[in-house]
C-alpha cells in the first residue's frame, strides 16, 4: 500500500499485490495486479490528479518488479483479485470499471494496454418471471435443488479472498440421489450493496456438467435459485462476464438481466519480461 501525502494529509494512494498459483494453492509472484489507483478530488481539481497517479503507478509497478512479477494487470480481474471484492466493481472486480473513467486514463497514460472486456448485468428479483416452457415443466419433475450454506471453498485462493463472505451453493441433481448435474454459486455482496440501497447477491459461479448442456439446466437452477433468494430478502442478483461470452449473454438477457457498466482489463509486460 503506498500512500501519497501533502503537507502531512494524505492525498492519493495505490494497492499493488499478486495473483495466485495455476493451482491457486498459493502466491505467484510471475502475475502483479495494482488493484486500486486513487487521488483526491482536491488534487484532481488542481490539476495535479493525472501525475500523481502516474507516480503511484510507477512505484507499485517498481515494487511488483522487484519480486518477480513480468506482467502487471490494472485493477483485479479474477483470478489476479486479491484485494477490494466486496469494495469495487460488485459482484466481482471487473477491471477498471468505464464508469470510473478517470482511472481507466490513468492506466492508458501509463502505457497499459486494454485485452479484455467485462460486462456488468444485474437483474430485479421484484420483477422477474420465471421461464415457463414444456422442458422446464419436465426438469422440475426429474430434478431437486439442494442448498448448501457457507460451502468450503474449493482452493486455498478462495479461501483467502472470498471465504470471509456469506456464500451459498446451488446444486441440481436427480430426485431420489445422483451427482449436481449443474451448479450456481452466490454471495451477499456486502458492503458495497449497501450504497446501493438495497439487498444484493453475486453470481459468482455458474457450471452444467459436460453432456447436460444446452437443455434447460441452467435456466431452471437460476429461476429456482432466483425464487430462494427473493424470498430470503434479496431483490438484486448481479454477474459479470466476458463481452465474448455470448451463450452466457444470451442466458441472462432471457431470464431479465440488464446490462450496467463494462469493465475494462489494463495488461503491461515489464521491461525485460
Amino acid at each position: 500500500l503506498i500512500v501519497a501525502t501533502r503537507e502531512g494529509q494524505p492525498c492519493g494512494f495505490a494497492h499493488a499485490g499478486f495473483g495466485p498459483t495455476v493451482d491457486e494453492t498459493g502466491v505467484s509472484t510471475d502475475v502483479g495486479v495494482v488493484t486500486m489507483v486513487m487521488v483526491h478530488a482536491d488534487v484532481e481539481q488542481r490539476g495535479d490528479g493525472a501525475k500523481l497517479a502516474a507516480e503511484l503507478l510507477a512505484r507499485s509497478e517498481a515494487y511488483l518488479a522487484e519480486r518477480g512479477a513480468r506482467v502487471v494487470y490494472g485493477g483485479g480481474i479474477r483470478p489476479h483479485d486479491p484485494f477490494y471484492l466486496g469494495l469495487y466493481g460488485g459482484s466481482e472486480l471487473p477491471g477498471i470499471l468505464e464508469s470510473d473513467a478517470a482511472a481507466q486514463a490513468y492506466y492508458r497514460d501509463a502505457g497499459y494496454a486494454e485485452v479484455d472486456q467485462v460486462v456488468v448485468l444485474q437483474c430485479d428479483l421484484t420483477r422477474i418471471r420465471p421461464v415457463t416452457n414444456r422442458t422446464q415443466i419436465a426438469l422440475r419433475r426429474q430434478l431437486e435443488v439442494h442448498v448448501t450454506q457457507d460451502p468450503p471453498p474449493a482452493t486455498w485462493w478462495q479461501a483467502a479472498t472470498i471465504g470471509g463472505f456469506d456464500r451459498t451453493r446451488f446444486d441440481l441433481a436427480p430426485r431420489g440421489g445422483g451427482i449436481a448435474l449443474a451448479t450456481a454459486a452466490i454471495w451477499r455482496i456486502e458492503p458495497i450493496a449497501l450504497t446501493w440501497g438495497l439487498t444484493a447477491a453475486g453470481l459468482i459461479n455458474l457450471s452444467v456438467v459436460e453432456g447436460r448442456r444446452r437443455q434447460g439446466l441452467a435456466t431452471f437452477l437460476l429461476g429456482e435459485t432466483f425464487r430462494q433468494l427473493r424470498a430470503g430478502g434479496i431483490t438484486l442478483v448481479e454477474a459479470q462476464i466476458g463481452e465474448d461470452n455470448t451463450a452466457a449473454m444470451g442466458l441472462y438477457q432471457r431470464l431479465g438481466f440488464t446490462d450496467v457498466d463494462r469493465g475494462s482489463v489494463f495488461r503491461r509486460e515489464m521491461a525485460g519480461s
